[in-house]
């Protein structure tokens, strides 16, 4: 009897679910699956860079639903099957005001000048450029167009780049705050805004470097796209702003025009007939599984990297971050998987938690172990522990402003009892066990003993990350410790100091892997990156089990529900591809 309540109890609240849960379930998946248009015989696909621009394509199926966002990952594949697909005659780039990741714009770039040698055109559009972040890097990409659009009267303001760091020290002496934290060692800045009032020399260096190496990778590449002298070109754009008129006028663009007339007249190369089509509609259209060969895994990481596995209870956040046991799970499926001969594994990470990070480090090496070359395709940063799990790979390849290194360690805490005092809050602390129990309690600064053991233990850790990078990269434990200390290169300044070994893009990384793999011909690329699938999602979305799910999704099946239905069939298909099997693109260039 119990149990016969249970199940119906449990059948009843299932139905509510349905009712309510399932329609709605099943217009996001309609939307995101709706059978696109055909692509016409004469396309010109209108790549819209004005939108977010992550790194690498959401986990989630549920996470872009109600925004617009692309990734360059797909970007780069989708170009790469445009290269080929006699259909597509043109591309059309729509430029954001403020600045793309520098690494962004040098992979997208590269995909560009790829498309063009196709003997196929691209046109860039800008509504003007304003200096805000990495903005040279916008105008670099703009400049590896055919041709270079401004809207009329527009501001030309790509004159350089700026960083600005808000200091909290004085804030904090003033309320009485206190910031108490280790660093390994003086470039490792990123808390440095907590302890000073100003940059520190090593902090002031660090961000020259990286920027000034960013700046000129920016500008000399422009100058090659645009067949001018780099100092000359660095001298005419330091002498801005300008209006599109001016800039026109000393070359930094070609046209001057509204965004429809740069359409119409890429549409008028492209050929009669030829019709605008929406890069994500293309994009959808153009995706399949074909292909032979032997297979590439492919596996991404984007976001902080910490333990455990994605739990998240929202199904539609857009964050990313990097779960050390999804990555490390998904890189020893491909190492055991007979038909994977080489991995390559996208990083795309500022840094995070040491021990997730030796975690997903372990599994490189056991792939590698187990005969798999795992070849390292560095994003927009790579640092800290995006580099730890990185650096004992079998090669690395990054984009020449790539952010990496930051071999180093920081950790600490805020004292806030004397600024709570200050308002009549009162923190006290009672602990068991020994003296180290309570040093990270928040009322209290660190006892001599206390800051001591931390300090002793943030030794460890510094230790341990230089001796990963001395194993991996085969240099001396001292050499490490001369370019660690915390500091950030970028990855042309890395490749000179043995930290990358070659400069370029996803696919120069997958290039790498074929080569170490010694595998001849095509290969498939095959994406094993964790992914939720949509019955997951809603289990996360409204707390009730993927196989609550599916049993009210057959139980509709019986009643006749075409909805529930096309859901089934969903779940068949997710169930027969395999979880995480996407392949990703079918041709690989030799």
């Amino acid at each position: 009897m119990k149990q016969f309540l249970i199940t119906t109890a449990g059948v009843f609240a299932g139905l509510v679910l349905f009712l309510v849960g399932v329609p709605f379930l099943l217009i996001v998946m309609a939307a995101g699956a709706a059978k696109p248009e055909p692509v016409p015989a004469h396309a010109v696909l209108n790549l819209d860079l004005r939108d977010p621009l992550t790194d690498q394509d959401p986990n989630n199926p549920f996470a872009a639903f109600g925004r617009r966002s692309m990734s360059v990952m797909s970007v780069i594949q989708t170009l790469r099957k445009a290269e080929t697909d006699n259909k597509v005659a043109g591309v059309l780039i729509r430029l954001p005001e403020g600045g793309v990741e520098p690494a962004a714009a040098d992979e997208i770039r590269l995909a560009i000048k790829r498309f063009r040698a196709a003997g196929k055109p691209v046109y860039a559009h800008s509504q003007g450029l304003y200096p805000s972040g990495m903005i040279t890097s916008t105008y670099m990409l703009g400049a590896s167009a055919d041709q270079l659009w401004m809207q009329p009267g527009s501001s030309f303001q790509a004159v350089g780049l700026s960083r600005e760091d808000i200091f909290f020290k004085g804030f904090f002496d003033k309320y009485g705050v206190k910031a108490q934290y280790e660093q390994r060692y003086e470039y490792k800045n990123a808390v440095n805004p907590y302890l000073y009032n100003d940059y520190t020399a090593a902090h002031k260096e660090s961000e020259l470097s990286w920027m000034g190496s960013v700046y000129r990778t920016n500008v000399a590449t422009a100058a090659v796209d645009r067949r001018q002298n780099p100092m000359a070109l660095t001298k005419t754009l330091e002498a801005g702003p300008y209006l599109a008129e001016d800039a026109q006028k000393v070359g930094l663009i070609d046209k001057v025009g509204q965004v429809k007339e740069a359409q119409d007249a890429i549409l008028a190369k492209a050929g009669a007939g030829a019709k605008l089509v929406d890069f994500d509609d293309y994009l959808r259209a153009s995706r399949d599984g074909s292909g032979s060969g032997p297979i590439i895994a492919v596996v991404e990481a984007e976001g902080p990297i910490v333990t455990g596995h994605d739990g998240t209870a929202n199904p539609f956040s857009g964050g990313s971050t990097v779960y050390s046991d999804d990555i490390s799970k998904a890189i020893y499926d491909a190492a055991e998987n007979k038909d994977v001969k080489a991995i390559v594994f996208r990083v795309n990470s500022p840094g995070g938690s040491d021990t997730a990070s030796e975690q997903i480090l372990a599994a490189v090496r056991a792939a590698k172990a187990a005969g798999k070359p795992v070849v390292i395709s560095m994003g927009t940063y790579a640092a800290s522990g995006g580099y730890w799990i990185s650096s004992e790979a079998s090669a690395i390849v990054a984009e020449p402003t790539t952010l990496t290194g930051s071999i180093g360690v920081y950790g600490g805490k805020f004292d806030l009892g004397p600024a709570l005092a200050k308002f009549g809050v009162d923190v006290r602390q009672t602990t068991v066990g020994g003296d180290y129990a309570g040093a990270f309690g928040m009322g209290r600064e660190f006892s001599p003993a206390d800051r001591a053991a931390f300090a002793g233990w943030m030794d460890r850790i510094y230790a341990n990350f230089v001796a990963r990078v001395a194993e991996g990269r085969k240099l001396s434990p001292d050499r490490v410790r001369q370019i660690a200390k915390g500091r950030v290169w970028t990855g042309a300044q890395a490749r000179q100091l043995g930290l990358v070994d070659e400069i370029g893009g996803f696919y120069q990384a997958v290039d790498k892997a074929k080569a170490l793999a010694d595998i001849k011909g095509e290969a498939r690329l095959r994406r094993m990156t964790p992914q939720a699938s949509p019955f997951q999602a809603f289990e996360r979305a409204l707390g009730v089990s993927a196989t609550s799910v599916r049993t009210l999704a057959a139980a509709a099946w019986i009643m006749g529900d075409p909805r529930a239905q096309s859901l089934l069939d969903q779940m068949a298909a997710t169930r027969m591809g395999g979880a995480g099997a996407t392949v990703l693109a079918p041709r690989m260039a030799h």
